[in-house]
């Protein structure tokens, strides 16, 4: 028995030092969550918690310090810092010794990241993640940063624990002027001048904006280069209505770079998050729900416009990549694929499964290399390091055929097999570990995605995607009493639902309606927006909050107005009331619309890049603003071909039979299908064809 005993205990160390001391078998309070962010903390010897009433009580009665660590499960430095210091025995010694500690996914807890990256950005003027910051028991910050280097992280860490213990007073007092200036940023006041919504001001502000265009390689004049899809879905909108050909020009050149750059993967379609250069070359690997819905929506009306075959081609190859990886068994999108992925020695490292070596590639494809390696650059153009390269075109497909003298038809048939070729090598490879959380908002932006390339394309199957995810939502995601839940993992839906949850999926609803002619997407739109009003509205500045008043109170009840990689929940928020307002002859929608776009005026004309979806209301605000409004038994029909033209200044409502709706009542005819094209309620005569219908909206 001794015996077994001993060799018991030789066995433990043995495999504890083939494993590595740092992971030894612990279990923290992560180990029964559902964020896959989380779940990668749940064996760090860090004894971590999880962002909830208990933990926070614990931090108040303990009066320890919380250090809240923030991040998200495709983030490559979250991981390096989760391996450097996270599964290191000693920092873990100094963590759990001192503070209380957490850990937050910044997609499910959207609000705490808020507050905390408000905090760290007061503090030294930027922020990212990882985000680590370090609070007081009752959860006001007193210091913050990113990424740190395990000896910095432990130094930092025992300067804080040492000034708490021996002079709390000097972080109390920093920690008042701090909350003073987390609770000051989204301060929106109401601005009580007259509304003036002109051209002139949008013009204005494109001017000011204008400064900062690439006009060699797109986008900004900047590295890194992050998509910024609003921007150009307002800048697009812009030049084809004032038929400005100078920023039409800039704008395609913008998305023609970065579907030619490596921030595109050309092999199994989708975008990652943002390029470290200037040239859309060298992406930060990640692939988001976010950024891949807003661009399927950008190009399928890039490519109404201007027909280029480069746009019908990213939407489709993208939608594919969605199918692929993207879409649960019950209709719902996942939120991201990581930048990392495991080499042959098991080590995680960022881009390994999307970047080749010459050496792979001339195996792979033989006599075929030469021209892929021009079409792709796979030259010093494309190198990226470790003699790896990362795909990237600068040529067109036309200069290409003319320089290499072969058909358009030959150079698609061999895109086609390299594709397939590079694709079947991959499936060796060790794919990037997927977060497979459903997130409502993203969800909502992913269908709107679908819709719009079925609107554009014509697809079947996009629409039958969409309506399924709809379905998803309002089976999973709402809730009887009207609200709706945030997240969805392993069966269960939790987290109350935050205002871009309510915004975009009013925005998806309404867009399903005007594709569809579904009146219950309509419907569920308009109580969703009444919700809104109970439990975010603020009176006193006719703006929404992030949180529902239902949700426990945090440092500061944000209001999230300006325009980033998303557009801000307040102004979707804005566009779908203005739309709501038209459906249901709702004055308040309107007037609350325009006290909200009146509100950020002053800062909109400042800075107009944090604000592409405000100037985007501020157009249909001041010009013809379109109500099409179609019944009849081919009324879908109609919709489908009226919907295939690109008209961003209007508003589509239908029926197939007599309905009570405002924009339709009274219009039904049994002998036929009518078109009304109307302006602030006053219509042209109906007609039957949509190009008659068409010319009335040219004129």
């Amino acid at each position: 028995m001794k015996k077994l005993l001993i060799i018991t205990v030789l066995l433990f160390f043995i495999s504890c030092k083939k494993s590595n001391i740092k992971e030894y078998a612990h279990t923290n309070n992560l180990i029964g969550e559902t964020s896959p962010y989380l779940l990668q903390h749940a064996h760090n010897p860090v004894n971590w918690h999880a962002w909830n009433d208990k933990t926070l009580s614990k931090a108040k009665s303990s009066k320890k310090l919380m250090l809240i660590s923030i991040g998200y499960a495709s983030c490559h430095w979250c991981h390096v810092m989760e391996e450097e210091s996270f599964k290191d025995t000693l920092v873990a010694k100094t963590m759990n010794t001192n503070f209380i500690n957490i850990k937050v996914d910044r997609e499910e807890r959207p609000d705490v990241d808020k507050v905390y990256m408000s905090a760290v950005q007061l503090m030294n003027g930027e922020g990212g993640w990882p985000l680590n910051v370090v609070a007081l028991p009752d959860g006001r910050p007193i210091w913050g940063g990113t990424y740190f280097e395990k000896e910095q992280w432990i130094g930092i860490l025992n300067q804080l624990s040492e000034v708490y213990e021996k002079n709390p007073e000097k972080l109390i007092a920093f920690a008042d002027k701090l909350e003073k200036g987390i609770k000051s940023i989204d301060v929106v006041e109401l601005n009580s001048k007259k509304t003036d919504f002109t051209n002139e001001i949008i013009k204005k502000s494109i001017d000011v904006w204008s400064a900062n265009f690439d006009t060699s390689l797109g986008g900004l004049k900047s590295a890194p280069k992050f998509m910024m899809p609003n921007n150009y879905h307002f800048l697009l909108r812009y030049a084809i209505q004032k038929e400005d050909r100078e920023l039409q020009d800039y704008v395609n050149l913008t998305l023609e770079k970065m579907a030619f750059g490596g921030i595109y993967d050309p092999i199994e379609g989708g975008f990652s998050r943002y390029s470290v250069d200037e040239k859309w070359h060298i992406p930060h690997f990640e692939k988001m729900l976010y950024d891949n819905a807003q661009l399927v929506s950008l190009y399928s009306d890039a490519y109404s416009i201007t027909k280029n075959p480069l746009y019908k081609e990213v939407v489709l190859e993208t939608l594919e990549y969605v199918k692929a990886y993207m879409i649960g068994e019950k209709g719902s999108f996942f939120s991201s694929l990581d930048a990392d992925s495991e080499t042959e020695n098991k080590d995680l490292e960022e881009g390994v499964y999307y970047v080749w070596t010459k050496k792979e590639l001339q195996s792979l494809l033989n006599e075929d290399y030469l021209l892929f390696e021009d079409y792709y650059n796979v030259n010093d153009y494309g190198f990226w390091e470790k003699e790896n390269y990362v795909l990237i075109r600068n040529t067109n497909d036309a200069d290409f055929i003319q320089k290499h003298n072969i058909t358009i038809e030959a150079l698609k048939a061999k895109k086609k097999n390299w594709k397939e070729t590079l694709k079947k090598a991959k499936q060796s490879r060790k794919k990037p570990r997927l977060d497979d959380k459903m997130l409502t908002s993203w969800n909502a932006l992913m269908l709107n995605g679908f819709v719009d390339a079925y609107r554009v394309f014509g697809d079947e199957n996009y629409l039958k995607i969409a309506e399924k995810n709809a379905n998803f939502i309002v089976d999973h995601q709402l809730k009887k009493e009207g609200s709706l839940l945030h997240t969805y993992k392993d069966g269960k839906s939790t987290i109350n639902g935050y205002l871009e949850d309510y915004a975009f999926t009013i925005e998806a609803f309404i867009n399903l309606y005007e594709n569809t002619l579904d009146e219950k997407w309509l419907k569920i739109s308009h109580d969703l927006a009444d919700y809104t009003f109970a439990h975010f509205f603020d009176e006193n500045s006719k703006m929404f909050y992030f949180t529902s008043n239902k949700d426990a109170s945090l440092v500061a009840r944000s209001i999230a107005f300006r325009d980033n990689v998303m557009p801000s929940s307040n102004s979707v928020m804005a566009k779908n009331l203005f739309k709501l307002s038209h459906y249901f002859d709702n004055k308040n929608y309107l007037e609350t619309a325009r006290i909200m776009l009146n509100n950020v005026q002053p800062e909109l004309e400042e800075y107009p890049s944090a604000f592409s979806n405000w100037l985007d209301l501020m157009i249909n605000f001041s010009n013809p603003y379109y109500e099409i409004a179609i019944v009849g038994e081919k009324a879908k029909d109609k919709v489908k071909e009226l919907n295939k033209k690109y008209i961003p200044n209007k508003l589509i409502a239908g029926s197939l039979r007599e309905s009570n709706m405002p924009l339709l009542e009274n219009r039904y005819n049994p002998l036929k299908t009518l078109i009304y094209v109307c302006v602030n309620k006053a219509c042209k005569l109906p007609v039957s064809d949509v190009e008659k219908a068409l010319e009335f909206i040219k004129k």
